[in-house]
């Protein structure tokens, strides 16, 4: 399956993979906005440019994929997000592929081919190319294991 829509969230390698584990995003230190502006069978693409939150060494990485599996944003449990205090993030379901990471640099993409494109990653969410999301899938995808079963096809 090919997503008709699909999106670039920038979130840390560590926090992706915790969203990956728990079948969740959350972008912006959980705030409703961004999740709100997605719908179910979006495509959704996590771009990492750093291990973990506040890092300073570059990571530059699309360390997660997958699709919006519900249809609404809901609320998670209350959780401690440092100089934030206790938030009660807004999450979104996602069905995640096993994937593995590809480094920013090993891949062209419409997207990147813009001037000043990194800029509008501040944003937390951008609208990313039907075409960049399928490139993204192919080079992420991990073996044979997801043939057969794959809501991707």
């Amino acid at each position: 399956m090919k997503p008709e829509r699909a999106w670039l969230g920038v979130v840390s390698a560590e926090h992706a993979r915790i969203a990956v584990q728990q079948s969740f995003i959350q972008l912006n230190h959980g705030k409703r906005n961004n999740v709100a502006r997605l719908s179910r069978e979006d495509g959704f693409v996590i771009y990492s440019p750093t291990d973990r939150f506040g890092d300073t060494t570059p990571l530059r990485a699309f360390t997660a994929l997958g699709l919006i599996a519900d249809d609404e944003p809901y609320l998670g449990e209350p959780m401690e997000m440092g100089a934030h205090g206790t938030i009660r993030p807004w999450r979104r379901r996602v069905d995640f592929l096993p994937v593995q990471p590809v480094s920013l640099r090993e891949i062209e993409l419409e997207l990147t081919r813009q001037p000043n494109w990194g800029y509008q990653l501040r944003r937390g969410l951008v609208s990313l190319p039907a075409g960049d999301f399928e490139t993204l899938q192919a080079l992420m995808t991990v073996g044979d294991r997801n043939r057969g079963t794959s809501r991707f096809g």
